[in-house]
């Protein structure tokens, strides 16, 4: 049998390094583990060593401190403008203890401290930010067709906490759905809403409904006959598009009235008057490019139309009277109550319809008692319409005593400039019982009193109270004579005529005080001349017995 020769010694020489060398490889390799087993420890713990925060369905946002992240130590928010928004925290949740608007940016930075065994080496405290926005709960449709007698369901694309409508206050909603019930076939609502109960509602927004139509329907607001205040904005939304209603052109406003045209959306037209807006006592009318659909003031019916008509009030006479004394066309002052009206349009004409409160009192002492009879406050009367024309005649109007469209832009134009006339106050009265006399005060001073002639028997002068309509320096005055017969009299000087024919003026007679003219007031040329600059076109002339 045969025999295992033994190694050599060089063959056992070059076997053990090769041993120690595996041996030596093994232990660097389980070093290397053992290396990455700790890295990977320290990185797993220090990744759970501090805290997530995100944004939350409920809340504002959620924390949640991690295994290694110690404790919770501040949690803050922040608005865009710096302000701290306190908060609660509960279960991990931060909610607003003031109400937020909707898409409003805010910071939330919360802060936990670390176990002191990783503090050393990760630093004590681990600091979290996280930037976001309030939701906003935005409409999904805001021009429904509604079929009549069904509800209008309004939605959002996210469930909404509290919601506000119409004329009604915040109240709790519990999903994505409001319903609205009982409301006309066709209206338009402004709508509000907060995703959030820690939440202000947002921006109101129209809703509009109609019903179904052949043609596209048009919802007014103010409603259509509806009385309206020269200054309001004319609303108009239809059922489609605007242009798809109008064929791409723009309403006009008839009477003619300043201002413009804005869309406000894709279904809704606004004009916005300027200046003064439309005129007193009229019917104002949106005149249509096409026949639309337009629904009643109740929303349940419907009448094909090419027009949309309101009713502006006229001005009123009390608001008038308080124009013309602060214009100094009164013999009296007139004070508010409280605050002056504003010197802005939209103030003067919303008084122009509903006066504010106040109090008349008399300019001047010694007023005579003839002038002080023919006031009465809020009702039609001599002094108003005088001071009517007075006002007309300056402005260059024409005189006819009437406050029409052209007074009322004057006066409420004069009312914001503050412009007021400093002429004085003139007032006439003639005694027509023998001796006869005319007395003229002005400004509460008798200016002067002179001799004159009313009408004689036949031709007597009217007995009343009359406002002067034409004032001329000399001219041609003619008629017809009790029996019959015509007169010609050229080069009559100042001439002030109150009553048809009849005027003051100057005469050559041999006396005065007695009934000699054919109805006119005759005075002595001195005092004729006098006279005549205190009569201007309104001044009031009152003969009595």
């Amino acid at each position: 049998m045969a025999t295992k020769s033994p190694l050599s010694p060089l063959t056992r020489s070059t076997s053990q390094p090769r041993r120690r060398r595996r041996r030596r490889r093994g232990r660097w390799i389980f070093l290397g583990v053992v290396v990455v087993a700790v890295l990977a420890l320290g990185a797993a713990v220090r990744e759970w060593s501090g805290a997530s925060l995100t944004a939350d369905a409920t809340a504002l946002a959620r924390v949640q401190v991690q295994p290694f992240g110690g404790t919770l130590v501040s949690v803050q928010a922040f608005g865009p403008d710096g302000r701290m928004i306190p908060l609660t925290v509960q279960g991990g949740r931060l909610t607003p203890r003031t109400l937020l608007t909707p898409g409003e940016a805010v910071s939330v930075v919360v802060v936990v401290r670390r176990p002191g065994w990783l503090g050393w080496a990760l630093g004590k405290e681990h600091r979290e930010r996280l930037s976001l926005r309030a939701p906003v709960a935005s409409l999904g449709e805001r021009w429904l067709t509604v079929r009549p007698g069904e509800a209008v369901r309004v939605t959002f694309d996210q469930p909404v906490s509290a919601v506000a409508y119409g004329n009604l206050r915040r109240r709790r909603l519990n999903g994505p759905v409001l319903t609205l019930r009982h409301r006309a076939a066709a209206g338009t609502v402004a709508v509000a809403a907060a995703a959030r109960s820690w939440e202000r509602l947002g921006t109101p927004v129209a809703v509009s409904w109609f019903p179904p139509a052949g043609l596209p329907v048009a919802v007014s607001d103010p409603a259509p006959g509806a009385g309206v205040v020269p200054a309001d904005p004319i609303r108009l939304t239809f059922s489609t598009t605007v242009d798809q209603a109008l064929g791409g052109a723009l309403p006009r406003i008839r009477p003619r009235t300043s201002g413009r045209w804005r869309r406000l959306d894709s279904h809704t037209l606004l004009f916005v008057p300027s200046g003064l807006g439309a005129p007193f006592a009229t019917t104002l009318r949106v005149e249509l490019p096409r026949r639309v659909a337009v629904a009643s003031r109740s929303g349940r019916s419907l009448r094909t139309a090419r027009s949309i008509a309101w009713t502006v009030p006229p001005g009123s006479l009390l608001r008038l009277q308080q124009l013309l004394a602060q214009a100094g066309y009164l013999p009296l002052e007139w004070t508010p109550a409280g605050a002056p009206v504003g010197r802005t349009a939209p103030a003067q004409v919303l008084a122009a319809i509903n006066p504010p409160r106040g109090r008349f009192t008399w300019r001047f002492p010694n007023i005579p008692p003839e002038l002080r009879a023919l006031w009465s406050e809020g009702s039609p009367n001599q002094i108003t319409r005088g001071a009517v024309m007075m006002f007309q005649d300056t402005h260059r109007l024409t005189v006819d005593a009437l406050p029409g469209r052209q007074v009322w832009h004057a006066l409420l134009t004069d009312a914001i400039a503050g412009r007021r006339r400093t002429a004085g106050y003139s007032y006439v009265y003639v005694h027509s019982s023998v001796p006869q006399s005319l007395t003229l005060w002005h400004d509460g001073q008798v200016v002067l009193s002179s001799p004159g002639n009313t009408g004689v028997p036949a031709a007597p002068t009217k007995l009343g109270t009359f406002a002067v309509f034409e004032h001329i320096p000399v001219g041609t005055m003619s008629g017809t004579n009790p029996d019959g017969s015509h007169y010609n009299d050229p080069g009559i000087r100042y001439i002030s005529y109150f009553n048809g024919g009849d005027a003051i003026h100057a005469f050559n007679r041999a006396s005065f005080g007695t009934p000699q003219s054919l109805g006119c007031v005759e005075l002595p040329l001195a005092a004729a001349a006098k006279v005549w600059p205190y009569t201007p076109i309104g001044t009031l002339v009152t003969v009595e017995k």
